[in-house]
This record gives C-alpha cells, sequence and structure tokens, in this order.
C-alpha cells in the first residue's frame, strides 16, 4: 500500500490496522538536540484516546506509547524515530456479522473495489485508529515548532447547528469536547446525547490557529502552504471539506469587500482584515492563519441503512458496537498534529530558499 507516509523533508509513515496488534509511526528527518517533553508528548496522543467519556466510544485504550528508536537520554539523536501504541481493546468477532457486506459511509466498498480485499475488522487502515501515528509525530512537530515561536492550536468551534461564540482558551482543554466556549460545551454536549438516544451521530467544525508563523514560508505553483495544508487535513478520513479565512465567503464576495487591504503601522506593513487567512500566492504573510475543518457525522450508527452484501443483494443493516456519536472532539488533536507536521516540513524546506541562507548557515559550521 502506498500512501502512508507524509512530508519531504520532516517525513512521517504511520502504520498498523485498527484490531491489529499495534499502531505508530516512524518520523524521518526530526533534528538531534531536541529535548522531547515526554509527558506533553503522552497528553498529546491522550486527547485522542477512546473511552475518555460518555460522548466518545466506549472502546478502552490507555494509549500508552513505547519510543523505539531515535530518542537516547530524553533528546532526538537525528536518525528515524519509531514511536508503537499497543491495540489492547480490540475486538474483531463483533464485526463478524459485518464481514459479508459494505458499511454505508466507511470505505468498505471502495476498498475491495482497490485491493479486491478489505479488512472487516473495523476498516483497518481506513479506521480513524491509524490517525494515533499521526499525533505522535505532530506532538514532536509542535515541540520542534515551539522552540522557533511557532503555535497551533485547534479547537471545536461547532456541534451540529451550536457553534461558539467566543475563544477563552483557557476554557479548551477544560472540557471534553475542547470548545473554547463553556456555555457552547454544554449545549453541545446535550445535543450530542440526544443524537445518540436516537442511535445517531453528528458532525461538526474544527478551527485550527497558527501564530507566529513568519512571512514567507510556502513553494509556490504546487507546493503551496495552503495546498499543503488542504492536503494534510483532508488525508484524515472524517473531513470532508477545508476552509482557510472567510474561503467559502469569497465566492459571495466582491473584490473591494474581500480584499485585505494594507496600512502602515509603526514602519510595519499591516492588514485592516484576514479574509485570505494569512497566505497569498500560497506563501505565508506573517499574519495569523485560520483553518477550518468539516468533519462529518460518524458513519456507524445503530439506525437502519440499506446496504447490499459482497454477493451482490440488496439487505438492510444497522451498526452494533462501541462507536462515536461524534467524532469531532477526538479529531481535534489529529488536525492540529497535521497542520504542525506540515507547517514544520515547510519551515524546514524555507531554510534553504536563499543563497544568504545556505551561506550563513556553511559560515556557522566553520566557526
Amino acid at each position: 500500500m502506498s500512501g502512508s507516509s507524509f512530508g519531504e523533508l520532516f517525513k512521517v509513515t504511520t502504520f498498523g490496522e485498527s484490531h491489529g496488534p499495534a499502531v505508530g509511526c516512524v518520523i524521518d528527518g526530526c533534528p538531534s538536540g531536541l529535548k522531547i517533553d515526554e509527558e506533553s508528548l503522552r497528553n498529546f496522543v491522550r486527547r485522542r484516546r477512546p473511552g475518555q467519556s460518555d460522548l466518545v466510544t466506549s472502546r478502552k485504550e490507555s494509549d500508552e506509547i513505547e519510543i523505539l528508536s531515535g530518542i537516547f537520554m530524553g533528546e532526538t539523536t537525528g536518525t528515524p524515530i519509531a514511536v508503537i501504541i499497543k491495540n489492547e481493546g480490540m475486538d474483531p468477532g463483533s464485526y463478524d456479522d459485518l464481514k459479508n457486506v459494505y458499511r454505508p459511509g466507511h470505505a468498505d466498498l471502495t476498498y475491495y473495489m482497490k485491493y479486491g480485499f478489505r479488512d472487516y475488522r473495523g476498516g483497518g487502515r481506513s479506521s480513524g485508529r491509524e490517525t494515533a501515528g499521526r499525533v505522535i509525530a505532530g506532538a514532536i512537530a509542535s515541540q520542534i515548532l515551539s522552540e522557533i515561536g511557532i503555535s497551533v492550536c485547534a479547537f471545536t468551534e461547532s456541534i451540529g447547528d451550536v457553534c461558539i461564540n467566543k475563544l477563552d482558551f483557557s476554557e479548551r482543554l477544560s472540557n471534553d469536547l475542547y470548545m473554547p466556549d463553556r456555555e457552547a460545551f454544554f449545549k453541545a454536549k446535550d445535543l450530542i446525547k440526544q443524537v445518540r438516544s436516537e442511535k445517531d451521530s453528528i458532525g461538526g467544525v474544527i478551527s485550527c490557529l497558527i501564530r507566529g508563523l513568519p512571512g514567507g514560508i510556502g513553494e509556490p505553483v504546487f507546493d503551496k502552504l495552503d495546498a499543503q495544508l488542504s492536503k494534510a487535513v483532508m488525508s484524515i478520513g472524517a473531513v470532508k471539506s477545508v476552509e482557510f479565512g472567510n474561503g467559502f465567503k469569497a465566492a459571495l464576495s466582491r473584490g473591494s469587500e474581500f480584499n485585505d487591504q494594507y496600512y502602515m503601522r509603526e514602519g510595519s506593513i499591516e492588514k485592516k482584515t484576514n479574509n485570505a487567512g494569512g497566505i497569498y500566492g500560497g506563501i505565508s504573510d506573517g499574519s495569523d492563519i485560520i483553518i477550518r475543518a468539516a468533519v462529518k457525522p460518524t458513519p456507524s450508527i445503530g439506525k437502519n441503512q440499506d446496504t447490499v452484501t459482497t454477493d451482490g443483494e440488496d439487505t438492510t443493516i444497522s451498526i452494533k458496537g462501541r462507536h462515536d456519536p461524534c467524532i469531532v472532539p477526538r479529531a481535534v488533536s489529529v488536525v492540529e498534529a497535521m497542520v504542525a507536521i506540515t507547517v514544520l516540513d515547510l519551515c524546514m524546506r524555507a531554510m534553504s530558499t536563499r543563497l544568504s541562507d545556505i551561506k550563513n548557515f556553511f559560515r556557522n559550521l566553520k566557526e
């Protein structure tokens, strides 16, 4: 299977299946000398862990990470970092009733079309369990970015029609939905419980804010910053669309309304608005970058759904088992991770853009 690696200089490869022995990642290109904050790393990973509240799947996984290589005495060595998370809450037998049907909203049919075979135990590689490896890599990328003054922060903007009305980042990590608005959190929590009681599921929107990224990051034409970020976020199975700034409003706006006009302030160029979300020509302009990702409802629901069997017969199924009524809160850390990985990779690529930067690097080596 190709397509399991992401990045150019900071490259991440994930491996493992939902009900296999383990999942994990290999990170190639991580610079040496980073002092790993293991507690921060583990907390990042725990944010996508199942079984943490009555709002997510009841599958129990400790998601304890095991570092196999690339870190010695608490510091990165510059060699590939391999990390695994052993699967503990596997229950492949619960999928026996589904092995001969294609689940609506899942990748069952398309995987069979591509490979002539599929892992029906929770979807195998197409399962959200695969994202655990991404989050490990994203946690390490975030620690590197913090060393150079760049922060990446994702949060739940809305669940169904319940949307936040304020940004209180002190609240973001204080509730199960990672919503920076406590009043919206309680409303969204009630909505999720209602949906679960109806044997259904619901989606939402995840926002991600990048701060401290200097202007000039991103490669023109095919590797634009927004193009790479779009690829990164859209590679998450539950995400169905991505927006930068007020992107979708652009189709309804006039140029005089949407253009971010400039002015001088204390010798620096500033913008009156940030409709483009901090990116022009695929390159960062030094302002905050704002990304929104629409997350679909969890496809595994208890309501009856029409489908077909592997023998081509019409049938109806209702999916039993341990499934999230809303995948949004567990996907917040995944969006944050993929954005951090992408930003770090492009920052590393930007170091060779100018001859002066290359000369300074080798000059410092000789000193």
